[in-house]
């Protein structure tokens, strides 16, 4: 059912066209076979195996071939971004000339296979077993064909595959996203169970979008000392504009001589200014026309609360005044230099 046909070898490559109504049969197909490994999948199997990554007193190691291979890397990948278990990627070709070196008694060693039957890692898990290695295996062998791999592992999942959704039943388009979804499930079972907290995930995530948001805080990404716009309250208007524009934050911070934030004015505040007063504005001081209850942040807070606070009701705002618990501005957080910190 849903299996895309065979395309003629003699058919222009410009006349192949892709039939929208028989895609939509093979994302349906691919639903249902995706629902036959859920409906089936032994999930005492599973615990059993997530149970072991758990527990494991070593490495844990993933390895498999052709596409199980890639999905063997990025399982290890993940797990090892987490940062409570140490886990790397075991070619079996390599393995076997010299790389069998970083495995350990007490490591884990998980076998990706849908037959079962790969000959790489038949060779590669009895040799592992003999450096005291725990072998678990992950197949999607038919009952009754023979598995040879769950054989020589110690714990082996059966990963239900109805069938491929290739024309052909060859090529792995399910068993390989099958493998997947089964891996990452597994991984949000550890992380639920190790009780990971963002905090923690974020720490191996720090160039990542997602890591910057955890770690960043205001104080990291704020301007501070000359870079900062001030003026006195008592300041006139139009003697401030090269402050206004030099510090490129499109504001003034208007402040006593303590330090202590008294308001803001912003370069939109000066058009508005202008408009209203003409040639007034000379004689108009910063403290007559500011904002005097501006938002502001402190250097503790996280940089992204940062930028919910300059997008919040009732209107956005481009920079956020950085005061201390006195009152006292240390510095400047922009939209811009938000942006520019990847968050």
């Amino acid at each position: 059912m849903g299996s895309l046909p065979p395309l003629p070898m003699d058919v222009p490559r410009s006349c192949v066209k892709i039939d929208a109504a028989e895609l939509g049969r093979l994302f349906q197909a691919q639903r249902l076979h995706m629902e036959h490994f859920f409906d089936h999948l032994d999930i005492a199997q599973a615990a059993d195996f997530a149970q072991a990554l758990l527990d494991a007193p070593g490495a844990i190691f993933f390895s498999g071939v052709g596409k199980s291979g890639i999905v063997a890397q990025k399982l290890a990948q993940t797990i090892a971004s987490l940062g409570f278990a140490r886990a790397a990627f075991l070619s079996p070709v390599d393995a076997l000339h010299g790389d069998l070196g970083a495995v350990f008694p007490g490591d884990l060693l998980v076998l990706i296979s849908k037959s079962g039957a790969s000959e790489e890692l038949l060779v590669l898990a009895p040799c592992a077993r003999a450096k005291g290695v725990r072998l678990l295996s992950l197949t999607s062998a038919s009952v009754g064909s023979g598995n040879p791999l769950a054989d020589l592992c110690d714990v082996n999942v059966h990963l239900p595959l109805q069938r491929e959704l290739c024309p052909f039943g060859l090529a792995p388009v399910t068993s390989a996203s099958i493998q997947m979804v089964f891996g990452d499930t597994i991984v949000a079972a550890l992380m639920a169970a190790r009780r990971l907290t963002k905090e923690q995930y974020a720490r191996n995530h720090p160039a990542g979008k997602i890591g910057k948001s955890l770690i960043f805080k205001v104080r990291d990404v704020m301007k501070k000392k000359e870079d900062l716009p001030l003026c006195k309250e008592q300041d006139m208007i139009m003697e401030q504009l090269t402050e206004l524009t030099s510090k490129g934050c499109g504001c003034l911070l208007v402040v006593d001589e303590m330090l202590h934030l008294i308001g803001t004015f912003t370069d939109g505040d000066l058009r508005r200014t202008l408009k209203a007063y003409g040639a007034a504005i000379f004689n108009l001081t910063v403290g007559e026309m500011c904002n005097r209850n501006p938002r502001s942040i402190s250097p503790e807070a996280m940089a992204v609360e940062a930028m919910e606070r300059m997008e919040s009701p009732p209107s956005a705002v481009q920079f956020l005044p950085v005061v201390d618990a006195r009152n006292v501005v240390i510095g400047i957080i922009t939209l811009h230099g938000l942006v520019s910190a990847g968050l």
